[in-house]
């Protein structure tokens, strides 16, 4: 008879218990970390340019992902009649890297810090934001591990160089992956309608290696033509804006777009990726939980999460 973890005379309910990541052990010394999956909390909004609160985002979509957490190893899909995430796919919380108030540089100097603890342990990072800021010390920590091609899902090109001597903001994070000798091209999807990012920002992306889709020509495209379009072989880092997706659905986050995806147009993508690529890095952005009081936004989140890592630990032969 299959084990499904209720032997150990706890039911330990979604609602139970401390809220790290899906449940999963807490490892304060990440000199010590021993896991496939590390996930790390970079609660940082200070590259905000509107509405603040993505501070917020790692706590509320660690206590979302308790919903998918009940105990028993595994989560069986009928659909794709698999379990994904069995119990042989080690996956344990960081906590959250240090955040010094006003100090970007700093603050993201101790993000990097943790991605770069989860990669010399051989874990997959996986980073929870915070704005898209923190995508920045995310890159400039595989230095040494390229090559890599970025998939970025998200509403806006953030390709902004500079602007009055901002260069570190949530603007400004795949400008200053693409300036990257290890980062091989983008593959931007669900740019949509007013960006943060003038059109010089767009001619300076496709001249370093872009590839831009809209919502509407990832649409008419379909989920298997748009993949046809990363490079093949790629090594993906992949970085999703919660504001990727229409804000009917995902309406906590600081800059909501209207058009946006719904959450199979995604997910599908993002399986997808995870069958033909290898995934290197994965961070989830932008989401202030304080603009949705239903938690409807961290539950996306968390699920969007914990199913990519499915797909991911999947394709590389976990049962």
């Amino acid at each position: 008879m299959m084990s499904h973890g209720y032997e150990s005379g706890r039911l330990n309910l979604p609602f139970v218990g401390i809220s790290t990541f899906a449940k999963r052990p807490y490892v304060e010394d990440w000199t010590k970390l021993e896991a496939d999956v590390a996930v790390l909390g970079a609660p940082f909004d200070a590259g905000t340019q509107w509405r603040s609160g993505a501070r917020f985002g790692p706590r509320a979509v660690r206590e979302a992902s308790t919903l998918f957490s009940f105990g028993h190893a595994g989560a069986y899909d009928h659909e794709d009649d698999a379990t994904y995430l069995p119990g042989s796919v080690r996956i344990v919380d960081m906590g959250d890297a240090d955040i010094v108030h006003t100090d970007t540089l700093q603050s993201h100097a101790n993000i990097e810090t943790g991605v770069r603890a989860a990669l010399d342990s051989g874990a997959l990072p996986v980073v929870i934001g915070g704005d898209h800021s923190i995508n920045i010390p995310c890159i400039n920590a595989f230095d040494g591990r390229g090559p890599i091609h970025v998939l970025q899902i998200d509403a806006h090109l953030d390709f902004v160089d500079e602007r009055h001597g901002v260069r570190f903001g949530h603007g400004n994070p795949m400008r200053r992956a693409a300036e990257k000798d290890y980062v091989t091209g983008l593959t931007q999807v669900g740019i949509r309608n007013v960006s943060s990012t003038a059109k010089e920002g767009y001619d300076d992306a496709r001249a370093m290696g872009s590839d831009i889709l809209s919502v509407r020509q990832a649409r008419k495209l379909g989920p298997q033509a748009l993949l046809a379009r990363i490079p093949k072989g790629a090594r993906l880092y992949i970085t999703i804006d919660i504001d990727a997706f229409c804000p009917s659905i995902a309406p906590g986050t600081g800059t909501p777009s209207h058009g946006g995806f719904l959450y199979y147009e995604v997910l599908e993508l993002l399986q997808g990726a995870a069958q033909h690529h290898e995934i290197i890095g994965l961070d989830l952005v932008e989401v202030a939980p304080d603009y949705d009081h239903s938690g409807s936004t961290s539950i996306l989140a968390a699920q969007l999460l914990l199913n990519t890592l499915g797909f991911i630990f999947h394709a590389r032969g976990f049962r």
